[in-house]
């Protein structure tokens, strides 16, 4: 097949870009060549902007056919509106990557695909923020199927993980516990988390693509629910560390500020937010989405982030980075220690 992919030189377009290959498809990349330049420089590389306002926008797209396009960098619905009305005549397939934020209740356990998503007063800014994120990408999607009815697959991916993630929302602990001495891990043990490896989206992705499936599929992971503990032993277990871990309850985490999410990826108390890690993916699973092992992601992701980026790398160390910093980790820990003798 050919295949045009909008970015492709990101975290998760490069292993999309990659299993397309592998399978013994044609592709091509379209962006605006700032972003790890000379990544494929065997593939045809066509440049311009998502905005056709800007520069050359996107001419070099017009009059080309392509079976499938996957679009990896749309957040802003009147530019996904540009690509779409500009390649509906030539493609077959839009493939929209979207995300589970889109969701308005996370309140609610088992989200499904028909479930309610958020919605934004301003539907004309052009600035993404967090509270924006979700409610844009909705209307990305709403735009995508309006332009090309029947002909879009809107794939909802959760946390997103594994080699060449720049985020550390995952990252920090697999390396965290590679490094080993008393990890601080928050309770509850039994707290639900889900993710997935960017290696199996992008696999799920181009599958769906020779498949010809469309409609909105949440794609998340693993395949059984997995929790806290699960999550942070199965690094473990995938490592050959020293480690020992000091459970804190959510109450003495907020006493010492500690910020859901940011300090402590992967946790976020309270009821409000319960169904973010418990989204369901009955629907993917039925085409064919399938998971590797923990402990495979945890394990090459921490090969990946020694060889980029070295043994002193500091997590948390920067302003809105994830993750602990050692000092940081220490202070909690002396603390806790100190409350529970």
């Amino acid at each position: 097949m050919n295949l045009l992919i909008l970015g492709g030189t990101g975290f998760l377009g490069p292993h999309t870009v990659r299993e397309a290959l592998k399978r013994g498809h044609k592709m091509t990349l379209f962006n605006r060549g700032r972003t790890r330049q000379g990544l494929f420089p065997n593939l045809v590389n066509l440049r311009g902007d998502r905005n056709p306002d800007k520069g050359q926008g996107l001419s070099a797209l017009r009059g080309k056919k392509w079976d499938a396009v996957i679009d990896t960098s749309g957040y802003i619905p009147k530019l996904v509106r540009a690509s779409t009305e500009l390649l509906a005549p030539n493609i077959k397939q839009y493939v929209f990557i979207s995300t589970v934020s889109v969701y308005a209740d996370f309140s609610k356990i088992g989200l499904v695909e028909t479930d309610a998503v958020g919605k934004i007063a301003d539907e004309t800014i052009n600035k993404v923020t967090p509270e924006a994120y979700g409610p844009l990408k909705a209307l990305c999607e709403q735009v995508a199927e309006k332009v090309m009815p029947g002909r879009v697959t809107n794939i909802r991916p959760g946390l997103i993980v594994g080699p060449d993630d720049p985020t550390d929302r995952f990252t920090y602990w697999p390396v965290r516990v590679d490094r080993g001495g008393e990890v601080l891990a928050p309770l509850p043990k039994d707290k639900p988390v889900q993710f997935i490896d960017v290696r199996d989206l992008a696999k799920w992705i181009i599958k769906m693509i020779e498949d010809g499936h469309e409609g909105v599929y949440n794609a998340t992971g693993p395949e059984a629910q997995l929790t806290m503990a699960q999550m942070i032993y199965g690094c473990r277990a995938a490592t050959n560390s020293n480690v020992t871990f000091t459970w804190v309850d959510p109450e003495f985490l907020n006493s010492q500020q500690v910020t859901p999410w940011q300090e402590l990826p992967l946790w976020i108390p309270g009821e409000e937010s319960a169904g973010q890690d418990q989204v369901n993916i009955d629907k993917a699973l039925s085409m064919g989405l399938t998971f590797r092992p923990l402990a495979e992601t945890a394990r090459d992701t921490i090969s990946w982030h020694k060889e980029t980026r070295g043994e002193n790398y500091e997590f948390g160390s920067e302003e809105d980075s994830f993750g602990m910093t050692a000092q940081r980790e220490k202070q909690v820990l002396a603390a806790w220690n100190a409350r529970s003798r």
